[in-house]
């Protein structure tokens, strides 16, 4: 049988999540004036990581082996991916200065972008709504903490 790239990149996505849930556990259980501690954020994305991963690999087994072909006849986007790579970048690092919701807002607005160009009201509107409401679910609600907005902003 014929071991599939998808199959295989299940099984180390998974061996990663388990790796990072059991260091995750090392991780102090509370922060000062947060209630939401340090260790919730990486425990929650290796269990995400590991489900799945697991969904990667019986969807693998379900896909006959002539799709394969077909996929990789496709070329790599090169253009694309180092355009979100770099904007990856820039975001991170202005991401004290302009705020978590601004920065977030045009992070993911310039990455719509790029990935389908057009639809500029759609890609606003969920860009908008996906930074204010992880903004008001993780300081807000959960009590966390994340860059507010900029002070040269009259907020």
């Amino acid at each position: 049988m014929k071991i599939r790239f998808d199959s295989l990149a299940s099984v180390i996505f998974f061996l990663v999540g388990t790796g990072y849930l059991l260091e995750s556990r090392n991780i102090s259980e509370s922060a000062y004036g947060s209630s939401v501690g340090p260790d919730i954020f990486p425990m929650g994305l290796s269990i995400i990581m590991m489900l799945l991963s697991v969904k990667l690999f019986f969807e693998s087994l379900k896909t006959p082996l002539s799709n394969e072909n077909n996929n990789e006849q496709q070329k790599p986007d090169y253009v694309r991916f180092l355009l979100i790579l770099g904007a990856a970048f820039i975001y991170a690092y202005f991401l004290e200065d302009i705020g978590y919701v601004i920065g977030t807002f045009i992070f993911l607005l310039f990455c719509f972008q790029v990935l389908e160009r057009g639809k500029w009201l759609t890609s606003i509107l969920v860009s908008a709504g996906f930074s204010a409401a992880v903004y008001v679910l993780f300081v807000k609600i959960l009590q966390g903490t994340l860059p507010g907005f900029p002070e040269w902003l009259p907020l």
